[in-house]
């Protein structure tokens, strides 16, 4: 049990992909605080994108990484470290092409893409993000809908 002040250490990885500083109007000004996106992995087939805001950037860490946490994704991955076909999602404006390469080929993406498989443990794999948006979040949620789609081999 840790002691107090101390953290305890997680199974999973995590990864900050996105800060921004988001503003609301009240009577005396503006109100800044921050929207976080984090992709979190076990590295054996588990992975899920967090996105919470707070007053400030490591509170909103926190929030996301829990939210990844809650909704994670579990991912078929072939022996050889790719996945078991390709694969193509749509989320939002973001449109992803996920396809399986051969052994010691390595992750040929960028990005948020690259986040989410990697924390997903695919160690072989091409992308290719299809959309024109430059959103980290809606690329790396178009990502893990198509890993969502993935069937295990049989």
């Amino acid at each position: 049990m840790p002691r107090s002040g101390e953290r305890e250490r997680s199974e999973f990885d995590r990864k900050l992909l996105d800060v921004r500083r988001v503003a609301r109007v009240v009577a005396g000004g503006r109100r800044f605080s921050f929207r976080v996106t984090v992709v979190v992995g076990n590295r054996k087939g588990k992975v899920g994108v967090g996105v919470a805001k707070g007053p400030d950037v490591t509170i909103a860490t926190e929030k996301a990484a829990s939210r990844a946490r809650k909704h994670l994704a579990f991912i078929p991955i072939t022996p050889v470290g790719s996945i078991a076909h390709e694969v193509r999602a749509k989320f939002s404006s973001a449109t992803v092409l996920l396809r399986p390469r051969p052994a010691g080929s390595g992750i040929i993406a960028g990005g948020s893409v690259r986040a989410v498989v990697e924390l997903a443990g695919i160690s072989n794999v091409s992308s290719k993000i299809l959309s024109r948006t430059p959103n980290k979040l809606t690329n790396a949620m178009a990502t893990l809908e198509a890993l969502k789609q993935l069937k295990p081999r049989t």
